[in-house]
């Protein structure tokens, strides 16, 4: 279809919380386009998933994908593409890990982000019907990530500690930490 534009931190539409979606809604054929556009948007960015906010649109839509060998998350595992509507994520253990997190709508920076391990995310998919998926490690990093970004949040607002927040050259250049750990 096309590929959109992304909103940058700083712009407004990023900060707001999205809005669900009727199942009419998700059904018709402009919400339908919207996801090709946010799934084309992604892939050219070279994004593992994207908001819809991200690319000016306030809806409570998701999209996320990521090969086995992706070059910025290695031996993260694989993720075929996957649509959300309205998700509601439960986290299942509270139990902390940390990635070292990027973002389209926060180019070139890197931060550490201590989130919780393991997830359930409930949501409707591409024909509105009720779906639930658990996660855990890798993947339950990137669900909330990009789940946040449907309730105005962004991974920097998570970043305990301002010395693990960096550039991505100077992140790929000198490693900063290991890109993961879990956390007691």
């Amino acid at each position: 279809m096309a590929i959109r534009k992304i909103a940058r931190m700083g712009h407004p539409i990023l900060r707001e919380q999205a809005r669900q979606l009727t199942k009419e809604e998700i059904l018709s054929p402009q919400i339908q386009n919207l996801v090709l556009d946010m799934v084309d948007t992604m892939r050219d960015a070279a994004g593992i998933g994207l908001a819809a906010p991200q690319i000016y649109e306030s809806l409570a839509i998701a999209t996320l994908e990521f090969k086995a060998d992706n070059a910025r998350y290695p031996d993260m595992g694989e993720q075929e593409l996957l649509v959300l509507f309205n998700p509601k994520v439960t986290v299942l253990d509270e139990k902390e890990q940390a990635f070292w997190e990027g973002c389209l709508s926060v180019p070139d920076l890197r931060g550490l982000v201590h989130r919780p391990r393991k997830i359930a995310v409930d949501y409707l998919d591409q024909e509105a019907k009720p779906q639930r998926i658990e996660a855990e490690g890798f993947l339950a990093t990137v669900f909330q990530h990009e789940l946040d970004h449907l309730f105005g949040r962004l991974y920097i607002d998570l970043v305990r500690d301002t010395k693990n927040l960096s550039f991505l050259e100077e992140f790929r250049r000198y490693g900063n930490v290991k890109p993961a750990e879990e956390v007691d």
